[in-house]
């Protein structure tokens, strides 16, 4: 897993060392975008080239995923379906563009994964990936400051 894969799971999950409660439970499921895998290819080509047509999106991929035309549209209108993606059509070119941004996404995959692997516990998440990752003395340094900043963000934002 590399560093910041690691670091956004202290970032944003918004909820510390804490283990899930009940109320954090509540909060994780709205706004849940399950991608597949298929899915997270496409929209990470959407991403960066939006607004982007079928054929474009098919030749982007072509490469890494050998797909066909048809597979890749019926994908793309299956996740307008979904609300990930939605179209406008001009003349007669169907342009798709992300609903769902980068950030709304990771967010998804990381809460559906500690809801999965770890019974929506993000202690011994954070446990499991400390002990099973090698990371430098740099790296912890920055976890550590992230967390500082969030404890010190939180601090203040009672204040107020």
């Amino acid at each position: 897993m590399c560093r910041g894969h690691l670091a956004l799971v202290f970032f944003s999950l918004n909820a510390g060392m804490m283990p899930a409660t009940r109320m954090e439970k509540i909060m994780i499921s709205k706004n849940n975008y399950e991608l597949t895998e298929a899915e997270w290819a496409i929209i990470q080509v959407i991403w960066e080239n939006e607004p982007c047509a079928a054929p474009d999106v098919q030749e982007l991929l072509e490469k890494s995923r050998n797909w066909t035309y048809s597979t890749v549209k019926t994908l793309m209108d299956r996740m307008v379906t979904k609300g990930l993606l939605k179209t406008e059509k001009i003349r007669n070119l169907i342009l798709y563009r992300s609903v769902v941004t980068k950030k709304q996404a990771q967010n998804s995959e990381i809460i559906r994964t500690v809801k999965r692997a770890f019974d929506g516990a993000f202690t011994p998440m954070m446990q499991f990936l400390l002990d099973n990752t090698s990371l430098s003395h740099e790296q912890l340094n920055e976890l550590e400051d992230l967390i500082r900043k969030k404890r010190f963000s939180e601090e203040n934002a009672g204040e107020k």
